[in-house]
């Protein structure tokens, strides 16, 4: 039986090799790094891309140059475990070392970087003839990219609310481009320094001419892009001026991953603002309410009998013992008005754990205006109780010496 024909196995498409300006192997060191980590670097525009090798097309990291402040050196190491040579990066939120194998290579790296940066061709830097031409050629092309893009710092703004984001973010920059207030196909120029602690906001004219962009200053400067005019406002103020651009780093609507319920995919969720609170989440191991008023009544141990407490028609005494529950108060200090305190005996006679049933004693004959001894106690509250058991302590006392008379 003939096998199924299987389709041939064609190659993985792969990438395109991004080009670059200029790129080579170089190690970084992060804020937040605790040694250099090597990577294949490349510069392309105002950014610099790091691969993990020559070979990759994807980024793994990369660096913003917008908010370029200076590149300084640092002194080598001199040492046997670490013979690279150092630079730093120094941006406007962050400083990031770099380490080269050579100076020559420092230099290239140094010299492409303030070439896209100031548009201009270095001339402090230690480089050779055909250096210079390749980074002749960079400005040549950085400048046509720039062209055909609006600078970072260009916001469709009015000038009061140009004034406002200099007045609010200052952190973020001083200068700001803007559509002109004429409705012409012009740009207008905001910014904002601070002179003796007064803030001091000035506004500039840019005329827009066929295809260049005319500063309107005492000496008017032609200039091929709004890049271009940012530029002069930054050079010609001694890097005073800084281009304003507000921190994206930080995103502005929520979002998750979810698995798509139809295929299972992963895909990027964003609830809407309308949707409704779902309040807090219940725990894992499932809700568990607290106890209602009642339920822990019902729950509560049964309160201990009170102890019969002598009637007016009982002429018989009832040791009563030890009360727990009458001993847990104090209530010694606090008494009725309407009714008198007999005085704690000192010592008070203990009933045994099976108290004999007393005898039966005749009762006896009222005498005049004479009252029963023990009244009847209102209620069962723990004052009762020792009242009770006062009074039966001392008619137990009485009798038996009664009884040791008649004998």
């Amino acid at each position: 039986m003939a096998s199924a024909l299987s389709p041939p196995r064609l190659p993985k498409p792969k990438g395109i090799q991004p080009s670059h300006y200029y790129e080579g192997f170089l190690e970084k060191r992060g804020p937040r790094d605790q040694d250099y980590r090597k990577f294949w670097a490349g510069l392309q525009g105002l950014t610099i891309y790091f691969y993990g090798s020559n070979r990759d097309f994807q980024h793994l990291e990369k660096l913003d140059l917008r908010t370029f402040v200076k590149l300084t050196d640092e002194a080598p190491w001199g040492g046997s475990r670490d013979p690279g040579i150092h630079f730093s990066l120094v941006l406007r939120d962050q400083e990031v070392k770099f380490k080269v194998e050579s100076l020559e290579s420092r230099e290239m790296w140094k010299g492409f970087i303030l070439t896209v940066v100031e548009l201009r061709v270095p001339s402090t830097l230690t480089l050779l003839p055909g250096h210079l031409y390749m980074m002749a050629e960079v400005l040549t092309k950085e400048e046509a990219r720039r062209s055909l893009e609006l600078p970072p710092c260009f916001l469709k703004v009015s000038r009061l609310e140009a004034q406002l984001l200099l007045e609010r973010y200052p952190e973020c920059g001083n200068l700001l481009l803007r559509p002109s207030g004429d409705g012409k196909d012009g740009v207008s120029v905001t910014t904002r320094q601070t002179l003796s602690g007064t803030p001091v906001v000035r506004h500039y004219k840019v005329k827009h001419e066929g295809a260049k962009y005319v500063i309107d200053v005492e000496d008017p400067f032609s200039c091929s892009s709004l890049d271009a005019v940012v530029n002069y406002f930054v050079s010609h103020t001694n890097k005073a001026l800084v281009p304003f651009l507000l921190d994206d780093d930080y995103e502005k609507v929520l979002g998750y991953v979810d698995a798509d319920k139809e295929n299972g995919e992963s895909v990027w969720m964003a609830p809407s603002a309308s949707d409704p609170d779902p309040g807090p989440a219940p725990p894992a191991d499932g809700p568990k309410s607290l106890p209602s008023a009642a339920s822990s009544q019902d729950k509560l141990p049964p309160l201990p009998p009170l102890p019969r407490l002598p009637s007016q028609d009982d002429n018989y005494v009832t040791p009563i013992g030890d009360d727990p529950a009458a001993a847990d108060y104090v209530n010694q200090d606090v008494s009725s008005s309407g009714r008198p305190v007999i005085p704690k005996p000192k010592k008070l006679v203990k009933a045994p754990a099976k108290p004999p049933k007393p005898p039966t004693v005749p009762k006896p004959e009222p005498k005049g205006n004479n009252k029963p001894l023990v009244r009847k106690l209102v209620g069962g509250s723990p004052q009762a109780v020792l009242l009770a058991t006062n009074v039966t302590a001392e008619l137990a006392e009485k009798l038996q010496k009664r009884r040791a008379l008649e004998q």
